[in-house]
């Protein structure tokens, strides 16, 4: 566990994390035209939804100064499970941060992230992170 944040956990895990606690959720940090671009993950097979809450936005990347307060709107329980994610675990690091300095006790960074790292040919999505794992998502 990081002194910050509960740690980083991979997104295969993350998955099983929200599949297996019921009060687990997953916060997709990204901003909007991630989320239509990109696409997001899909928990509907988990019976639960995404909350799609911008950490920075788009397009001068500031800082969100209501995140907390929208993450707080959205999920209450402070001791909830909460996995953040980003395109590659850098800015969901930070929210991560963020949420436990505000008193939430369970914060936990997906590593790598939506897209991953990029392959040889400069492309995400098939190295690592939440599309290569293959796991749940949806297009926009």
């Amino acid at each position: 566990m990081s002194a910050n944040y509960a740690g980083d956990t991979l997104p295969k895990a993350a998955w099983e994390a929200l599949s297996a606690a019921p009060k687990a959720q997953l916060v997709d940090v990204r901003t909007a035209p991630e989320w239509r671009f990109s696409g997001t993950p899909n928990l509907t097979s988990l019976g639960k939804s995404v909350h799609t809450i911008s950490w920075r936005h788009w397009p001068d990347m500031g800082v969100n100064a209501g995140f907390v307060e929208h993450v707080t709107q959205q999920i209450p329980d402070t001791d909830a499970p909460i996995y953040l994610l980003c395109k590659t675990g850098g800015r969901s690091m930070e929210a991560a941060i963020a949420l436990t300095q505000a008193g939430y006790t369970c914060c936990y960074n997906v590593q790598h992230g939506f897209e991953g790292d990029r392959n040889d040919q400069g492309q995400r999505g098939t190295v690592n992170g939440w599309k290569a794992d293959a796991l749940a998502w949806e297009q926009a």
